[in-house]
């Protein structure tokens, strides 16, 4: 699809220098840009590029100023960073911005869908599921009885979402996605074995979440795991049953939440963190990766660091103290050494 540079500045509320009739259709990095692309320079260590890239279109900061000839046309703007982002943004809908309904799909005679959805081959919606306007479902999706899917929610494929579950509006949801599965329930019994717990809640999931590639969101035993507004999940994270997630947290790939604990509102969790069942973590709490949570952390917007993680501060020092061990131990033989003698 072809956007010419007048289009692009009325999209931005920005101003042409040069061709307002320039066309471009493809965007790229400013140093790789070549004919019909659009490109954006926001950072000062960049701009010797401006002079050669071969780019039809670079939108600036209006505080730009050349100190030679340009080829491209400028398109001038406040902040030419967030700009270009908005570019971004709106290609991404327009990309995947697909309408209809595949023959191949197995969709239930009952169930809802509404106006402007894609529904992509071999996908499987069942009884009582509730589609909502311009979702998109990718080929290879299950969805389970008496889910909702509200509206402006994109499932890419190979993603399952169990009976009952819940996803809000304007998420993203990524290949692979398990939403629902069973909780990891078992109660030992006189056998030396274990018997399953049925799990009979579910998942809700609010607005404007994505969900990356490969993780998994059990259902609660009862009621509900929930995951709230605005949170972020990287690939390959276990989130287990009657978990909550506040609000506009993210959490780092190959992270791992045990049942019932209680995740607060803007926390960053890093990768390969581990966090123990039934605690509360507060608001806006950060968590190092590769760190262990094994109590409940009150304290907001604490920092904490380490396989049984405290205090990040004391973490790190007692870390550089950790590094001079072999060092302290020779000393402390040489020490013992000279009082024997």
């Amino acid at each position: 699809m072809k956007f010419n540079a007048q289009q692009i500045a009325e999209i931005l509320n920005g101003e042409i220098v040069g061709n307002a009739n320039v066309e471009v259709n493809s965007l790229a990095k400013i140093e790789e840009g070549k004919k019909g692309d659009l490109c954006f320079l926001s950072n000062p260590k960049y701009t010797s590029h401006i002079y050669t890239s071969q780019a039809s279109i670079v939108i600036v900061n209006k505080s730009f100023t050349p100190d030679k000839d340009i080829n491209a046309t400028l398109i001038k703007v406040e902040d030419a960073y967030s700009s270009f982002s908005k570019l971004l943004e709106l290609y991404n809908k327009m990309q995947f911005n697909k309408v209809g309904i595949s023959g191949k799909a197995d969709i239930a005679a009952n169930s809802t869908i509404g106006n402007d959805v894609f529904i992509g081959a071999f996908t499987s919606i069942s009884e009582g599921v509730i589609i909502g306007e311009n979702v998109k479902i990718y080929p290879n999706c299950f969805i389970g009885k008496n889910v909702t899917i509200k509206e402006n929610t994109i499932l890419f494929s190979g993603v399952n979402v169990y009976h009952d579950c819940v996803v809000g509006e304007n998420n993203i949801i990524h290949s692979g996605v398990i939403i629902g599965s069973d909780g990891f329930g078992f109660a030992p019994n006189g056998n030396n074995d274990y018997k399953k717990i049925s799990q009979i809640g579910n998942v809700v999931i609010g607005n404007n979440v994505e969900i990356g590639s490969n993780s998994t969101i059990d259902r609660a035993t009862m009621g509900s795991t929930i995951i709230g507004d605005g949170v972020k999940l990287d690939n390959l994270i276990q989130i287990a049953h009657n978990v909550e997630v506040g609000d506009h947290t993210v959490i780092a790939a190959q992270a791992g939440i045990a049942g019932s604990s209680k995740i607060g509102k803007k926390c960053m969790i890093g990768g390969q963190t581990a966090i123990s069942g039934h605690l509360t973590i507060a608001d806006e709490v950060k968590i190092a990766g590769q760190s262990g949570i094994a109590s409940s952390i009150k304290e907001v917007g604490k920092i904490v660091q380490g396989p049984m993680a405290f205090d990040i501060r004391d973490f790190q020092r007692s870390y550089i103290i950790f590094k001079k061990l072999p060092e302290l131990y020779k000393t402390i033989n040489a020490i013992k050494k000279e009082i024997k003698g």
